[in-house]
């Protein structure tokens, strides 16, 4: 009950977070719509969030959070606070260069980041231009990570996960109150996402330093520990953001086709919102409690632990899998048909919400499954299954786009690589014996996923009859949209307690304090 009460904190923030980045993307789509303007402001804010994903989503506690709470466990708050300072230290100074380096070889750079841009030589300038104000969140992001880490290793949770609202209201407050249009929209756009970074940062450092943890920035030294830090992260990150990687692989290819970056933006919003939710929520709770057991030699206890991530999280995913999949062009055109956002972009969005909705449940799984080799401090093999996958997406994605699906293929490249990696990451878990499914498990994920077929046939029925929903929902696609997803929520809900896949008494006392 513990493990789904601290991932039920994170999810609260995390949902407040994305359902502001909702808001976010429905302003963007009515603002700038689907076009050359909003593929450059994309790529601008894509690259450094990568990062921000990578690292404040996981992967860089992956290596940090094991390292220090061994010490605070080991050696105590003093070491382990000077640990922290030797690693903040170090963090900067590196991501700092970096910034400076890609700024400066930013035109050289966009040639990877968006080849599509190549032929206008203004919107190469202008997608160069974005990205270098950009460039310092991924600075800002990388030290949020690390304080994120430690506020995590110390059981708080709710700083960090609410830290990314302060990203989507600076947006949607440019949005709202700006005036501005087009590439100037754009260019306020890139000032506040760095903007937002500073805002970040800063308000984590408060929250370290009410738990009692003092960090300096000092001259940045190679110890035993920070090399090992080193050695443990850089496979970390790339493994715990495969995702990610991919997206970009993507992204980059799809700016050959005008408009296809913003088709697929528009999509990958959309499961990003329960993949953030659940997937992150649960990764972020799972690996220093995974460690712990670890550490006290509790093999059959993290396997527990393991086994109800997996149940809570296909509980959650599953059903929004399977309405981005049933309801898409609903979804996409309550939430995004307006204002320079046009019919035919809706169109082309919603095939895409299809392709990637196949793709989620793996992208939770991947969340899920990593911290069991991260809590051992393995980073190598889920690096190289990362690997692995971003050759399958981007061989896929190249065979696919060129061929007869166009953008299409891109999105059903990512959702296969996802599936992959998934894989992958399982049948080693298995192997070594600690993704063991017990009864409780076994008998509960069919029973799940009956209720989501039955919460399907709901969603089907209900789309096919949208035009009178909207009609008797006051002339509002949203609300009634809001209307078929409540309802439909009940009815895998009612469903699945009436299987016994979920049970009254379980989320009751989830929602107790600690």
């Amino acid at each position: 009950m513990r493990l789904l009460r601290s991932s039920a904190i994170v999810g609260l923030f995390t949902s407040a977070s994305r359902v502001l980045g909702l808001v976010r993307e429905v302003l963007l789509a009515a603002a700038l719509g689907a076009g050359a303007t909003t593929d450059v402001f994309l790529t601008a804010f894509q690259f450094p969030n990568l990062f921000r994903r990578i690292f404040a989503e996981g992967a860089f506690n992956s290596a940090f959070v094991p390292l220090y709470a061994g010490k605070l466990e080991a050696e105590g708050a003093t070491e382990a606070q000077l640990f922290a300072r030797q690693v903040v230290s170090l963090l900067f100074t590196a991501m700092l260069i970096f910034v400076i380096i890609a700024q400066i070889g930013m035109p050289w750079l966009m040639y990877l980041l968006g080849p599509g841009f190549i032929e206008n030589p203004r919107t190469f300038e202008l997608a160069v231009l974005l990205t270098q104000i950009t460039m310092p969140y991924l600075l800002m992001m990388s030290l949020t990570a690390m304080l994120s880490g430690v506020l995590n290793s110390h059981g708080k949770f709710a700083a960090a996960a609410a830290a990314p609202v302060l990203l989507n209201l600076t947006l949607i407050s440019i949005m709202l109150f700006s005036g501005a249009g087009g590439e100037q929209m754009a260019l306020y756009l890139c000032i506040g996402i760095t903007l937002s970074g500073v805002l970040q940062t800063a308000w984590l450092w408060f929250s370290v330093r009410q738990l009692g943890v003092r960090l300096s920035l000092g001259l940045p030294r190679l110890t035993p520990d920070t090399r090992r830090l080193i050695v443990l992260g850089v496979p970390g990150a790339v493994a715990a953001g495969v995702t990610q990687i991919n997206i970009l692989v993507t992204s980059s290819i799809a700016t050959l086709e005008e408009g296809a970056r913003s088709w697929l933006y528009y999509a990958d919003r959309l499961y990003q919102f329960p993949l953030g939710v659940v997937g992150i929520a649960m990764g972020v709770v799972l690996l220093p409690t995974l460690s712990g057991r670890l550490r006290s030699g509790d093999v059959s206890g993290a396997a527990n632990v393991m086994n109800r991530g997996l149940e809570v999280s296909m509980a959650l995913t599953l059903p929004a899998a399977a309405a981005l999949a049933v309801i898409p062009h609903f979804i996409v055109t309550a939430l995004y048909q307006n204002g320079a956002f046009t019919a035919d972009a809706a169109d082309r969005v919603s095939q895409a919400v299809v392709a990637f909705a196949f793709g989620l449940p793996a992208f939770v799984l991947i969340k899920v499954l990593s911290p069991g080799f991260f809590a051992r401090q393995d980073t190598m093999t889920p690096m190289r299954f990362a690997a692995v996958s971003v050759a399958v997406n981007l061989v896929l994605g190249l065979i696919l786009f060129f061929g007869p699906l166009n953008f299409l293929g891109l999105a059903i490249a990512t959702s296969v690589a996802g599936w992959v990696n998934a894989i992958l990451l399982a049948v080693t878990l298995r192997k070594r014996g600690l993704l063991q499914p017990d009864a409780r498990l076994l008998h509960r994920i069919p029973r799940i996923a009956g209720a989501v077929i039955l919460m399907s046939a709901f969603l089907a029925l209900a789309d096919s009859n949208s035009d009178w929903l909207i009609a008797h929902s006051f002339g509002i696609p949203l609300l009634a949209l809001a209307i078929v997803c409540s309802a439909g929520a009940l009815v895998f809900g009612g469903s699945a307690m009436l299987t016994g896949a979920l049970k009254i008494s379980e989320l009751r006392d989830a929602l107790k304090r600690p």
